[in-house]
């Protein structure tokens, strides 16, 4: 059984592999534009499918269904939530990010305030996918793979120490070569045939857990035992205990949804390396609708390992991969763990790849090397990439022991997720706020949040008023003062939002019809599970 499981995925990784190299291999990747741009040649069908398979890592298959594993279908906000989050993206955020010609947020952030502005947003980014993003990409994944391929039987490893540290670090070595020696395309290539088998293994997952649930009786009839052995778990309404009460998906999930899908470096890289406004708009909401399918296999897979492993003691995070290994034939299962180490290179290659983008256009260009040829810049950033990875494989194996990871990393993030929303959002929206005001939001958000999870008394108040409840007034807060700031010291000039001419910016007809539908249609999926 191991060797059948270890050869498909031998050969299933290999195979992505192969087929990127060759629709890569001549791409120009000694360029800033084409390393890090992908020469601003990407088509909707690569955005949307890098999209979906950055966002698809195993923070998102095994922790969401972790979280479904304890709370039910109430989790399932982060998947239909996000796509109000990538309407907005597609009608308000990226026409504006597109007429700037920028590769990153911060350069954003240059654009309309200053370059202080943009260094502080730098260096934010940079600790925090240092610290936060990447360690938890790595760590989910290598328990994801653990549950699996059973690695300690077929390693001989039983140590979960060093198995954690060995799986970490082979991971994370062969997403550093990806995002290191091949830039942006290469990463959406990847993203792209990884995003296929990665849709078809998780409704395979699906189709054979239903039939476990029924004894083989089929789907139906495993959906109609889940629904009546298991009611709480199919309710789309989160209670006031649960990890996502219904009321935080006006405050603090919306948010947190917004910043993840709109401001995020590694998210909306690709659609700056859009060909033009309609394909990236095209892309993003054929992301949207691929969303809406999330649920059934990340959170729907979690909610059967409930109904089958709950009397046996399987910790949450773990459900997963115990569910994979227990229903899914030798040789699908080798398939899909090569599937779920794409999903994990992809998020890993794609947060190092903006990282490294980040560092090299914004801090060794902008401060350290201000004349830096363009092959000394695109230098930088794989010298950057190979230090960041290093710490990250460093700082992964450390996370062992949280409770809920999808809860964590929603936590954590919000530290630096609000902030950089408020700003960006009160920059686009406002022609006569000046940098000081986005310089206090900037510090004086990330300063409060974190004080509010960490440092007595204000650590009460995310318990008080729920942590999203919190982070949302904290929101409201950096907007109210970004605002006093702007009428008590306004610029001394509007601020002009000029076109640089980057790209063709006519819009697809078909985004604002697109968006509606795709907003009723989340209306309608609430309704039709709320209990």
């Amino acid at each position: 059984m191991h060797a059948l499981t270890l050869a498909s995925f031998l050969f299933f990784t290999g195979l992505v592999a192969f087929i990127t190299w060759r629709l890569t291999r001549r791409d120009d990747h000694s360029s800033t534009g084409g390393y890090f741009l992908a020469g601003r040649t990407l088509t909707f069908p690569l955005i949307a499918g890098s999209l979906l398979m950055t966002n698809l890592s195993t923070e998102q298959m095994v922790g969401l269904n972790g979280s479904a594993f304890t709370d039910g279908l109430s989790v399932m906000a982060w998947e239909v939530v996000a796509v109000l989050a990538l309407v907005a993206l597609g009608l308000f955020f990226l026409p504006r990010f597109l007429r700037s010609g920028i590769a990153t947020v911060p350069q954003m952030l240059l654009i309309r305030f200053d370059s202080g502005t943009q260094l502080i947003c730098n260096i934010i980014f940079l600790i925090a996918y240092a610290v936060i993003l990447l360690p938890i990409i790595l760590y989910s994944g290598a328990i994801g793979l653990q549950g699996m391929l059973d690695l300690p039987g077929l390693t001989g490893i039983q140590s979960n120490t060093v198995l954690l540290w060995m799986t970490v670090w082979v991971v994370g070595i062969i997403g550093s070569i990806y995002a290191l020696f091949g830039g942006l395309r290469t990463v959406a290539v990847s993203d792209a045939l990884n995003g296929i088998g990665l849709l078809i293994g998780g409704f395979v997952i699906v189709y054979f857990g239903l039939q476990a649930v029924s004894d083989d009786g089929g789907l139906l009839a495993g959906w109609e035992i889940l629904k009546q052995s298991n009611p709480d778990k199919l309710n789309s309404i989160g209670g006031p205990e649960q990890q996502v009460p219904f009321s935080t998906l006006f405050t603090g999930v919306f948010l947190i949804n917004l910043f993840y899908w709109t401001t995020n470096q590694q998210i909306i890289q690709r659609t700056f390396a859009a060909k033009n406004l309609a394909e990236g708009q095209k892309g993003v909401l054929l992301t949207g609708l691929l969303k809406l399918l999330g649920p059934l296999y990340l959170v729907l897979p979690g909610i059967i390992a409930y109904h089958l492993y709950a009397d046996q003691g399987v910790r949450a995070d773990a459900a997963y991969g115990h569910l994979v290994f227990n229903v899914l034939p030798p040789y699908l299962t080798g398939f899909f763990a090569a599937v779920m180490v794409g999903a994990i290179l992809s998020s890993f290659n794609s947060a190092l790849n903006s990282t490294t983008t980040i560092f090299s256009l914004g801090l060794y260009k902008g401060v350290l090397n201000k004349n830096a040829t363009d092959e000394q810049v695109v230098n930088s950033g794989k010298v950057f990439g190979w230090i960041m990875a290093v710490v990250t494989m460093t700082i992964a194996p450390l996370l062992a022991g949280q409770e809920s990871l999808f809860s964590y990393l929603q936590k954590m993030n919000a530290i630096y997720f609000i902030p950089i929303l408020a700003v960006v959002i009160v920059g686009l929206l406002t022609k006569r706020v000046p940098p000081m005001a986005a310089k206090v939001a900037l510090i004086g958000g990330c300063l409060l949040i974190a004080a509010g999870y960490f440092v007595p008394p204000f650590n009460k108040l995310p318990i008080i008023m729920h942590e999203f409840h919190f982070v949302a007034s904290v929101f409201v807060l950096l907007v109210a003062i970004m605002l006093l700031i702007g009428k008590l010291r306004p610029r001394p000039t509007e601020w002009v939002h000029e076109d640089s001419g980057a790209v063709d910016l006519t819009p697809w007809k078909g985004a604002i019809p697109c968006g509606i539908v795709l907003v009723v249609l989340v209306i309608a999926i609430y309704l039709a599970f709320a209990g």
